[in-house]
């Protein structure tokens, strides 16, 4: 008589290594460095074109104790923020506009496609006239290059609202301003932050890019100074300070559109906006 065993299949033996998103990451970080520094000491480019990563640490903790740097900071800082929020708030307020008023959105959409699609720094000397060559000109930029994706985001979100949420707002008799706060707004919070994060990112480049061509401040400006002076490793050092500094602000918004997903649905709908509370 054969007895007949069964034996539970042996778990397959744990791999000994396996890639993750920040080990893969980190390689990326180490590999980036050595083949720097391999262009460094190759002697393929002219002396102190290509620094070593020592010499950039250095000047970055040179520009860090130094308290000029923070001067310059805080001009650049000024000028997104207010630029940034100046754009964001006509940029949302024109997109939810358009979004419901469709014969609006139909006449003033060639002209905004158009603009929006001109590269602005072509703009920048209407503004150096209209401003001068101070942080106000570089606000007016920033504006004007944030206005752009932040409107066509919010159109787009109201676009996408689903109409049912827009037929139970009308049948609770809801006004226009109960209609956005209560309908429009919590349906396209993810749109809004898209919007909001393409925006801040098109406001720093377009800031750095008029401290470029002219500026008395500004850590574009400080940039400038470097390279034309052929201060080659505070140059490098400067382009990762403002790297990272982008980098922070990248993550910030990241942050902030991962909190406003946790309120919505896994088909994308926003909870809240099921509250129908009129008051």
């Amino acid at each position: 008589m054969v007895e007949a065993r069964l034996t539970a299949p042996r778990a397959a033996p744990a791999p000994a290594f396996r890639w993750t998103p920040n080990r893969i990451r980190l390689v990326t970080v180490i590999v980036a460095v050595v083949i720097w520094e391999a262009m460094s000491h190759s002697g393929l480019f002219y002396r102190d074109v290509v620094p070593s990563t020592l010499s950039i640490a250095d000047a970055v903790y040179a520009e860090i104790a130094s308290a000029a740097f923070y001067h310059h900071l805080w001009i650049t800082f000024a000028e997104v923020m207010v630029g940034f929020v100046i754009g964001a708030l006509f940029g949302n307020g024109a997109g939810i506009l358009l979004g419901t008023r469709p014969f609006l959105r139909a006449a003033c959409e060639p002209y905004i496609n158009a603009i929006g699609s001109t590269p602005k720094v072509i703009f920048l000397p209407i503004l150096f006239l209209m401003f001068g060559i101070g942080i106000e000109s570089k606000m007016a930029k920033g504006a004007l290059s944030g206005f752009f994706p932040t409107v066509f985001s919010a159109t787009a979100g109201i676009l996408m609202i689903n109409p049912v949420l827009i037929r139970v707002g009308r049948s609770f008799n809801l006004s226009r301003w109960q209609m956005v706060a209560k309908i429009y707004l919590p349906a396209m919070v993810n749109p809004v932050i898209v919007g909001l994060r393409l925006g801040l990112a098109i406001v720093i480049i377009s800031v750095l890019i008029a401290e470029l061509k002219f500026s008395q401040a500004g850590l574009g400006f400080q940039l400038a100074q470097y390279y034309e002076s052929f201060r080659i490793a505070p140059m490098y050092a400067m382009i990762v300070i403002i790297f990272a500094l982008a980098a922070l602000a990248n993550w910030g918004m990241t942050v902030l559109q991962n909190r406003a997903n946790r309120h919505r649905n896994v088909d994308g709908r926003s909870s809240a906006a099921g509250s129908l509370t009129v008051t």
